[in-house]
């Protein structure tokens, strides 16, 4: 059986054809293209009509190399941002990105209005400043005529979804990110809402369906403009982390995941949201999965600050491939200066390397001066990062957690993956690396009756991809780096 998943991310996306031949996962990609968001008018957006237009073009690679019998395609995206559609289903803007600035602030305004406890209490759902709740909030305040005139909210794959098949739902798993829905519940947090954006009308949203339904097929018309055979849509788990924890392999269910990319997301899977006062403390994330299952999380802010600095330096017309950083940073002096990787001046693009060079002269440190040292401070920073949030779900759940599976593109730093296992002085199994990808198609399967749960789904990836296990090195260095991690972020 082929099915064919689309795989949005916060730089690039990529169509990948799976064919499933009753055992293993084989996969193909098809299309590749860059997703960078647009700077207009001083606001950061998606440029949704050029990403449908690279959807199609993916469509239409896919079926012109052969593959004219496919079963199934889904959708997988980043969470939290939305399209809203007008009363005759047409896109009111470009859909706002999540660095956007207009929810500076709003976090702050909210618990003016509600308690912090109210807030969580009703969502579970950690305080990040760009979820979907924040945003509203500031359309709200703003009086944006989108937000007044809009019929239907979607979230991005949802948006989709929409203009392929004409349906408009929300799928539980990226609906979950938005800080908007009650996991207990099961619905909508309409009472906060209103009260936190007033003006906005609450019958925009959509009923909500889990990972798994078939939506509906490619609408005649864009089967005619391409040439193509209609295709089933399927609500595949669309938030990119859940599709990745789908593929995540594991050896003992106690053991925590890494989807490590741009974000690192770390946290266990459970059968039923923890809400009380310790995750809430902690900032822990209550995120929906396959099968309503729970992603108990911490979001870090991943590789993104390594990715920065590589794009600063190329502005900069010094163009050093992704190995070449790997290798200075290697040969770098372990433990000569660390940053907390969540720290706000991280989250936010441009000039990163001297961001990371303030940090450390504002604590007190070896401000690094090379590439490879830069990258380390931010490689050896991010595996102690990993460390104090599995203390944290081992605070929370009450078990000690035997292990980490690092999925996604992660897995190709190996020096990270190496960190990491040092520093949580547990093992680090890593793959596969097209986790987000494969978690997809494995959802596709599922909803197609081809596999028959999740349990099959993750032995089908075992079959199919190699794991990497990494093992503890001089773990009692990590634990002096770790003790020097803490005093740092009380300093700042």
């Amino acid at each position: 059986m082929k099915v064919l998943a689309f795989d949005y991310g916060a730089s690039s996306g990529r169509a990948i054809l799976g064919t499933y031949d009753g055992g293993k996962l084989t996969l193909e990609e098809m299309h590749r293209f860059a997703s960078d968001p647009v700077m207009m008018n001083k606001t950061f957006t998606w440029d949704f009509l050029r990403l449908f237009h690279e959807m199609k073009t993916g469509l239409l690679k896919t079926y012109n190399a052969g593959h004219k019998d496919l079963a199934g395609m889904g959708v997988d995206t980043w969470g939290v941002d939305f399209g809203l559609l007008s009363k005759k289903g047409n896109l009111l803007g470009n859909p706002v990105h999540y660095r956007d600035t207009r929810t500076d602030g709003m976090i702050e305004a909210a618990c003016k209005i509600s308690s912090e406890q109210e807030i969580y209490g009703e969502t579970g759902i950690a305080f990040q400043k760009f979820n979907t709740l924040y945003q509203l909030m500031a359309m709200d305040r703003d009086h944006d005529p989108i937000l007044e005139n809009a019929e239907t909210l979607l979230f991005i794959p949802d948006l989709f979804n929409y203009f392929l098949t004409g349906e408009k739902f929300c799928e539980y798993t990226i609906t979950s990110t938005s800080q908007l829905y009650n996991p207990v519940k099961q619905a909508w947090a309409t009472d906060l809402i209103k009260k936190l954006a007033p003006g906005m009308n609450t019958n925009i949203l959509p009923g909500v369906i889990p990972a798994g339904t078939k939506i509906g097929n490619i609408g005649a018309g864009i089967c005619s403009e391409l040439g193509i055979n209609s295709i089933p849509v399927i609500a595949v788990a669309e938030h990119d982390t859940a599709s990745a924890v789908v593929s995540v392999p594991f050896i003992d269910k106690r053991s925590a995941y890494l989807s490590s990319g741009t974000w690192s997301l770390l946290g266990v899977e459970l059968d039923t949201p923890i809400i009380n006062d310790t995750t809430r403390t902690l900032n822990y994330t209550n995120e929906g999965g396959i099968n309503k299952t729970v992603r108990l999380l911490k979001n870090i802010m991943g590789l993104w600050i390594h990715q920065e600095c590589r794009r600063y330096w190329q502005k900069k017309g010094e163009n050093v491939s992704f190995d070449e950083l790997e290798e200075g940073a290697k040969a770098a002096t372990p433990f000569a200066s660390l940053i907390d990787v969540d720290d706000d001046r991280f989250f936010e693009p441009y000039n990163m390397p001297i961001k990371v060079q303030d940090y450390c002269r504002e604590t007190g440190q070896k401000v690094p001066e090379t590439k490879g040292e830069i990258v380390r401070c931010v490689m050896e920073s991010l595996a102690l990062k990993y460390r104090q949030a599995i203390e944290g779900l081992e605070e929370i759940v009450g078990y000690k957690i035997p292990a980490l599976h690092i999925v996604g593109g992660g897995c190709k730093e190996k020096t990270l993956c190496s960190f990491a296992a040092s520093a949580i002085n547990r093992p680090v199994y890593a793959g596969p690396v097209e986790a987000t990808s494969i978690g997809n198609l494995a959802t596709q399967l599922i909803g197609l009756g081809e596999l028959s749960s999740v349990d099959q789904a993750r032995e089908m990836v075992r079959a199919s991809f190699p794991i990497v296990e990494y093992t503890p090195v001089n773990p009692a260095d990590w634990d002096a780096a770790y003790e020097k991690l803490l005093k740092l972020q009380k300093k700042i």
